[in-house]
């Protein structure tokens, strides 16, 4: 059950009672009501027919405006005109009290002890918080004490009855939120278009400076490869595939194979010279 809504049933009695009440039946009804434990919404029994006869009674019209307190006034607002009221007993009086923390609630979410003293003329802290326990067991009140930061910290109310007249006002209210509230979705609308447009074009201009980068960057390495090619000396030989132990080898190859080709050469050499050197007409040959 959502919190207000068990204090509208507990109404019901007097309403009915209300039907058949006049005069200073109707005031004793009205006494009854705002003393009675549980009852906290007033509106629809201020709206009976035989209760609003009591505004233009003289002797009982303090009754209709005690109702009045009740149902949308405060505390305060009772110790401005306590003469022109009734006297409350003590259960009106922290009934009073518990309405007027409602009504405190719904202005601020966090309500200092301090002020809570001062407004509900509370002796001492612990007075103070035994009566916000007691609303929150009433269930007109949802929240947390705070002893350490001296504060009630709101989480939910009732609501209260709204005063004549408040009814326009809040209705003027909520229209200009209204009006406020379009216009900031408008801007809010407004700056993440924007904001899409500025991602959009960033995107643009990335892939740009990427492609722009990219083909610097073949540039360069392109440049650079046509230095090396360009200082690289002509290696006219085939590529053997030889390791470097396996090269010097070959180098040792070549080099034995070099001087073999030089003693075959001497070795001719040599063979020439004594070609030349053989006389041509040996003795006793050839005589007759």
């Amino acid at each position: 059950m959502e919190v207000g809504t068990q204090h509208i049933a507990k109404l019901e009695q007097y309403l009915l009672m209300s039907k058949a009440a006049k005069g200073a039946a109707a005031a004793k009804l009205v006494q009854d009501a705002t003393s009675a434990p549980g009852v906290f919404v007033f509106a629809e029994l201020l709206e009976q027919p035989n209760i609003q006869e009591l505004s233009g009674h003289e002797q009982h019209s303090p009754f209709f405006s005690l109702l009045q307190l009740f149902s949308y006034k405060t505390y305060p607002d009772y110790l401005q005109h306590k003469d022109a009221l009734p006297p409350l007993n003590e259960a009106q009086i922290t009934k009073l009290k518990q309405l007027t923390l409602v009504s405190l609630a719904q202005d601020s979410r966090i309500l200092p002890y301090d002020r809570l003293l001062s407004v509900l003329e509370m002796p001492t802290i612990r007075e103070l918080e035994d009566l916000i326990i007691d609303a929150i067991y009433l269930d007109i009140v949802r929240g947390k004490l705070d002893q350490r930061e001296q504060q009630f910290e709101v989480e939910y109310t009732m609501g209260r009855d709204l005063e004549p007249g408040k009814l326009e006002k809040l209705l003027v209210s909520l229209q200009n939120w209204a009006s406020t509230t379009s216009a900031v979705l408008a801007t809010l609308d407004d700056k993440l278009a924007e904001i899409s447009n500025r991602t959009a074009t960033a995107k643009i201009d990335k892939e740009i400076y990427e492609k722009k980068y990219q083909a610097t960057l073949k540039e360069v390495v392109d440049k650079q490869k046509e230095a090396r090619n360009a200082h690289r000396p002509v290696n006219t030989g085939l590529r053997t595939g030889l390791t470097a132990a396996g090269q010097a080898e070959l180098e040792r190859e070549r080099e034995r194979e070099r001087e073999r080709e030089r003693q075959r050469e001497l070795e001719r050499e040599n063979k020439d010279d004594m070609d030349v050197d053989e006389p041509t007409d040996v003795k006793g040959k050839g005589r007759k």
